[in-house]
């Protein structure tokens, strides 16, 4: 290959925790962890999928909407606060209450003076065993966005989302260097012994693909711990923009990840995968429709 630019820099911070029962203290957690990844370096911090309690899609619990904060809220104040504290970026997922029976997915970026650039609400949302978002969440309504931040340009999409090649294509077309999936997945108990290598090495497989088919950074932070019947499996990762995994954290432990990325490795990458290059945007018509073979 030929010789790569100068290198533009940018450390990334990845909060792996375990969540309990108390929304409160997660929110605290996850607040100490903030302040301890931008103490080590970090300048983009990104939190787990709906930190602040246990994952609440194992049921369909109306109690549960009580957990939901309206934008502003206690909790994007509590973030916006550390951002301009610690003078990072901070990207948290949360429960939100739009309105009076209309909740989202959402998740909110504050640049590090602590403004909020923006919001990503969940478009994808699953409704699976022990998954019931569907119950939960209504899709999200504002597109794929990116967001210009002090140290680069990011965005963020959400879980379920990062099975979906044409979220992260339009992601991406909107200028992120870093698409962020804030998530919270894990292994069912009566299935981790069989499937349960093949359902993490395709998880992360589906993700180091985007990085590859886009020419990004892809980041990933997951929680960890058991929560009823379901054990999330951490891995948290990194990867490149030719989809190798630079970082990754353990399976089983609380972990801050950092990563330094350079971002002029993106460049580099699309030049010698010109994947944007030779898409065929005079073809692809048919990608809006459900199915074809009708």
């Amino acid at each position: 290959m030929s010789s790569s630019p100068a290198s533009e820099l940018l450390t990334l911070g990845l909060i792996q925790m375990s969540c309990v029962d108390d929304k409160t203290a997660n929110v605290e957690k996850a607040l100490e962890r903030i302040a301890e990844a931008a103490a080590r370096g970090a300048q983009v911090i990104c939190l787990q999928e709906l930190f602040h309690n246990h994952y609440p899609c194992q049921t369909e619990d109306h109690a549960r909407f009580a957990e939901a904060e309206p934008i502003p809220g206690p909790i994007t104040e509590a973030l916006s606060q550390a951002a301009a504290k610690h003078g990072v970026v901070v990207i948290g997922s949360l429960f939100e209450k739009r309105a009076a029976g209309l909740y989202h997915n959402t998740a909110v970026v504050f640049d590090a003076d602590g403004s909020l650039l923006g919001m990503y609400r969940k478009m994808h949302i699953p409704d699976d065993p022990l998954f019931y978002e569907k119950f939960y969440f209504t899709p999200g309504d504002l597109g794929f966005r990116a967001f210009q931040t002090r140290f680069g340009k990011v965005a963020v999409c959400v879980c379920w989302d990062q099975w979906f090649p044409e979220a992260a294509r339009l992601t991406a077309m909107q200028g992120a260097q870093v698409i962020f999936y804030p998530t919270a997945i894990g292994w069912l108990s009566e299935e981790k012994e069989t499937f349960g290598t093949d359902q993490h090495s395709a998880w992360q497989t589906m993700m180091r693909s985007h990085a590859i088919a886009n020419g990004v950074y892809i980041a990933a932070p997951n929680r960890v711990g058991s929560e009823g019947a379901l054990e999330f499996w951490g891995g948290s990762f990194v990867a490149d923009p030719y989809g190798v995994v630079a970082a990754q954290a353990s399976h089983d432990e609380e972990e801050i990840l950092l990563f330094e990325c350079d971002l002029a490795k993106i460049d580099v990458a699309r030049t010698h995968w010109p994947f944007l290059r030779d898409r065929r945007i005079d073809a692809y018509q048919g990608i809006t429709r459900r199915w074809l073979e009708e």
